[in-house]
């Protein structure tokens, strides 16, 4: 309360005193009790008044000790299980989350993960029954929760990590992590294979590489037989030599493609030695084999690094062939499935004319090249009445596009494409996925858009740069996946000129065991409108043991989707069904027994090492655990801090003041008309 402040409370009790000493004793002829209390009830009365009109601050202080933040974190994956190591890992959680000496010092956090990050209170919500470990998870959410403070971490795992980034370089250098390694630690002879490449299509009568990662754990020199079989047949076989100072093999192999179809393949690697785990030595995996590839002329007068950005992108699906032509390079069309028209001008008038005998699709994106007076004339779909002024258009995506299934992959975020400026009329039917803005602005016109017209295809991009568009993407989700899978829809609408059906499934046609496994649908009305009432249901049959299982598919934002996580592996069928008009979609897809949690027969102490180097921690094993507390307890730098909090209060928040007033003024009342003075 400052000094100005109080001297209006001063004279507010002046004020407060003099009335009530007016109204009661100035001239009175009786100075009773009676009148006593009316003059004091009054003060109250006229005092709060003037109090609350003042409305001081009152300010109270209170100390609060905060303690510094101790994560620990425990692994809840099924290779926690299989290296037999849960209950030492149930125990080490409880003797130093119990520890009373470490909760008086830390604010004790405890947490489990597999793929995801979640809290726990109870070691009996530890199941480990996780078919991912995703070690980066960890670091990320504990900067998420402890933003800006410094802490230890206590990570209890066996460091085999099968999902995420690189989990040594995710956790704050300046955030000491003590990995508690938990597994036997003793070198077993083990042969593995760790990883397989391989397209997941390669084409008919060609031949697919697959590249085959081996590894090798030892102290002796050993000689291991790796093949490749098909059912009975060996597609491939040779010798390997592993050393305890060569201790991995890279092989690079070459399998020919004779059947179209789904094909699954079994790589194995034995040595005549004994071994702990035998389940790491086999791998299966599927190549689906087709004899139709889509070709792509990109067709651009000028050099621009979009051109190479859609190639890259749309070649990311080994169905894909893009050839880039310059439009006087244009002998023969008739190879193609799609045409990208990159900023068409005059020079494209050969293509035009070639292109309105053949109808191929095509994919048009102009730019500040194009020539719009030109590209009005060889198309019907748009008129344009543009500037030589250039401006940047920003993408608003369209949730109730559906002509296929897409999902919104942050285009409002996107980089602006540069466009002429000026208006773009629809003079036909088209969907449009993306629409324009100027900065805040919505302009009303489309950005992307596409048509489907008797069969005949079309698409439209109105900007340059969506070479951006993909870089943003890779910088915000560290890959360009989900960019390239933007651009595979598009050509995957082009590429197709089916009718339209009322019922769309997407599926893949074989899974992982442990992958996610989803299915998506659309279902259109008679108007090929998205039909959000539609009921779909899928039945999903075990071709071996006849088990039946159905599911409903849940609604999303322009599509609907069943999560089918937990299947056995096998070979399964399903349909899926629209219950109002029974129309349905049938097909098959197969789950391939592979568990990644199996791969290990040791913790990775190499990694936790690197992990505690790269922190400041250390490393210690379950009989070292005394250790670890000890260390947390006698570290100077984890004090508690107290803190001084400072709350202040103005009078017009006191309820009770406004209650005195309220009673002292009812209470005068009464006694006034109590005794005849009223």
């Amino acid at each position: 309360m400052n000094k100005s402040t109080l001297v209006l409370v001063i004279l507010s009790v002046i004020v407060a005193g003099g009335l009530s000493y007016f109204q009661y004793f100035y001239k009175a002829k009786s100075k009773s009790n009676t009148t006593k209390l009316l003059a004091f009830l009054r003060f109250i009365s006229i005092f709060g008044l003037l109090l609350l009109l003042i409305n001081p601050i009152v300010s109270r202080s209170t100390f609060e000790t905060v303690k510094t933040p101790l994560p620990i974190v425990v692994d809840n994956s099924s290779s926690i299980v299989d290296l037999k190591a849960n209950q030492v890992a149930k125990e080490l959680y409880e003797k130093i989350s119990f520890n009373s000496k470490l909760k008086d010092k830390f604010d004790v956090q405890t947490y489990s993960f597999d793929s995801e990050f979640q809290p726990f209170e109870s070691s009996d919500e530890l199941n480990f029954k996780g078919n991912q470990t995703n070690i980066d998870e960890v670091a990320k959410n504990l900067k998420s929760i402890n933003k800006n403070m410094s802490f230890p971490t206590v990570l209890i795992s066996d460091g085999n990590q099968t999902s995420g980034s690189d989990y040594v370089f995710s956790f704050d250098a300046n955030n000491k992590v003590y990995p508690l390694a938990v597994g036997d630690t003793t070198t077993y002879l083990d042969l593995k294979i760790s990883q397989i490449n391989v397209n997941k299509y390669a084409f008919h009568k060609n031949k697919f590489p697959v590249e085959v990662f081996l590894q090798y754990a030892g102290t002796k020199s050993i000689t291991a037989n790796f093949a490749i079989s098909q059912g009975n047949n060996v597609l491939n076989k040779q010798s390997v030599s592993f050393s305890p100072s060569n201790k991995s093999a890279v092989l690079n192999i070459l399998l020919p493609a004779d059947k179209t179809g789904l094909q699954i393949f079994n790589a194995r690697i034995s040595s005549n030695e004994s071994e702990k785990n035998t389940y790491n030595n086999a791998k299966k995996f599927a190549v689906e084999i087709i004899d139709q590839k889509t070709e792509i002329a990109i067709i651009s007068s000028i050099n621009h690094p979009d051109i190479g950005a859609l190639k890259r992108g749309i070649e990311t699906n080994a169905q894909r062939k893009v050839t880039i032509l310059k439009p006087n390079q244009i002998s023969d069309l008739n190879k193609f499935n799609v045409l990208v028209y990159y900023q068409p001008t005059t020079e494209f008038k050969q293509v035009f004319e070639a292109n309105k005998k053949l109808n191929i699709n095509s994919w048009t994106i102009t730019g500040n090249n194009t020539d719009f007076s030109y590209l009005s004339q060889q198309q019907n779909n748009f008129g344009f009445k543009m500037s030589n002024q250039k401006e940047d258009y920003l993408a608003d995506f369209n949730a109730d596009f559906n002509l296929f299934a897409i999902d919104n992959i942050g285009f409002e975020n996107f980089p602006p494409l540069e466009n002429s400026f000026g208006s773009i009329e629809t003079l036909s039917s088209s969907s449009v996925l993306l629409s324009s803005r100027i900065r805040n602005v919505e302009t009303g016109q489309p950005l992307l858009s596409f048509g489907d017209n008797q069969g005949k295809r079309n698409a439209y991009l109105f900007g340059e740069n969506i070479w951006k568009w993909r870089a943003h993407s890779y910088v915000e989700k560290k890959s360009f996946d989900e960019f390239d899978v933007f651009l595979d829809k598009i050509i995957q609408f082009l590429a197709s000129n089916d009718s339209r059906k009322s019922l769309i499934v997407n599926h893949e046609r074989f899974y992982n065991s442990g992958d996610a496994l989803e299915i998506t649908a659309q279902y259109f009305n008679k108007n090929y409108e998205f039909d959000e009432k539609a009921r779909l249901t899928i039945a999903v049959t075990n071709t071996k043991t006849k088990q039946v299982k159905r599911y409903d598919l849940l609604k999303t934002n322009n599509s609907f989707k069943v999560n089918l996580d937990g299947l056995p592996a096998g070979q399964y069928s399903f349909t899926v069904k629209e219950l109002n008009s029974n129309a349905s979609y049938s097909s098959t897809f197969e789950i391939i027994d592979f568990d990644i949690e199996k791969q290990f027969v040791n913790p990775d102490m190499e990694k936790l090492k690197q992990l505690a180097l790269q922190t400041k921690g250390a490393v210690f094993v379950p009989n070292q655990v005394d250790n670890l507390i000890k260390i947390l307890l006698e570290n100077e730098d984890y004090k508690a801090v107290q803190k001084d909090i400072v709350k202040k209060t103005p009078f017009i928040d006191w309820v009770w003041l406004l209650v005195l007033i309220a009673l002292s003024l009812a209470t005068e009342w009464f006694i006034r008309k109590y005794n005849g003075l009223l």
